[in-house]
């Protein structure tokens, strides 16, 4: 099972960080060279313990849909996803905040994942699936991190408060 470790500092309070990351539309724009569309369950705001999303995206030259919910969650420091239905085996997604000095704050993800099809599913993890995912990933912080420390998370949350209301 491969496990890939992706760690950000971050230049915003804790709290922004951790709504950024479990907020659907946000993940929506940094996912959008795959055209990822949350099409079931939560598909605008921000996501809560207990809640699910079905996402519809181009990976890997094919259209695929994937399922998963909140498992885990505690505000503002750690939240878990954890895959329902999809092309993995399973997969959990750990996402970790810990607040630094100075309103930094150290964004962790811990992704965990299991591919199909036994030893061609572990092939596909050495030969390209385990680098794939990491830049999905990488690419996901990236947003996060530019929408935290550019200011414009203020509009996102606002907008996605206004969505639960």
């Amino acid at each position: 099972m491969p496990i890939l470790t992706l760690t950000s500092i971050i230049q915003a309070p804790i709290e922004v960080c951790f709504d950024l990351a479990r907020s659907v539309d946000l993940h929506q724009v940094s996912t959008a060279h795959t055209k990822e569309k949350a099409i079931k369950g939560v598909v605008a705001g921000m996501m809560e313990i207990g809640d699910s999303v079905t996402w519809e995206a181009n990976h890997l030259g094919i259209r695929q849909r994937l399922s998963s919910q909140i498992t885990a969650y505690e505000r503002p420091h750690f939240f878990a996803d954890e895959m329902l239905t999809g092309a993995f085996k399973s997969f959990r997604h750990e996402h970790r905040f810990e607040a630094l000095s100075g309103e930094a704050t150290c964004m962790t993800d811990v992704f965990h994942y299991t591919s199909p099809l036994g030893l061609l599913g572990k092939l596909a993890d050495y030969l390209f699936l385990k680098q794939y995912m990491t830049h999905l990933l990488s690419e996901r912080n990236r947003v996060i991190k530019e929408v935290a420390e550019n200011g414009k998370w203020q509009e996102m949350l606002a907008i996605q408060k206004q969505v639960v209301l």
